[in-house]
């Protein structure tokens, strides 16, 4: 097998940039801490559009969710398509932006639900 050290990918030089399928442990931890952080913080949400401000859940606040699981449904895809390597590295920042903007969204909606003023 190849070392990394003699592959030059059609460039000029040695080149030890990764492959599509390869990605550094340093990647691989941002992005489980950014998932994460993500999952958790869409999961806080859903529940909280169903607890608060009481039961029965107001249809609006529900709707708030279901609004923000779809945004989620577009990012799953990206990030599966993506882990699959049908995707170029350049992608990860679109992925990123998504997942902020979802993050964005759940603190909204968690403030409309709690009723902060």
């Amino acid at each position: 097998m190849d070392d990394f050290t003699t592959r030059t990918y059609g460039t000029s030089g040695m080149d030890n940039r990764p492959l599509f399928g390869e990605t550094s442990a340093r990647d691989r931890i941002i992005n489980m801490a950014v998932g994460g952080f993500t999952s958790l913080v869409v999961l806080v949400t859903v529940i909280s559009s169903f607890v608060f401000p009481s039961l029965p859940p107001r249809p609006l606040n529900v709707f708030f969710a279901i609004c923000i699981l779809l945004a989620c449904g577009s990012s799953i895809v990206l990030i599966f398509w993506y882990r699959q390597g049908d995707l170029e590295p350049k992608f990860r920042n679109l992925i990123y932006f998504m997942l902020a903007s979802i993050v964005l969204l759940c603190l909204c909606a968690n403030l409309y639900f709690h009723d902060v003023r």
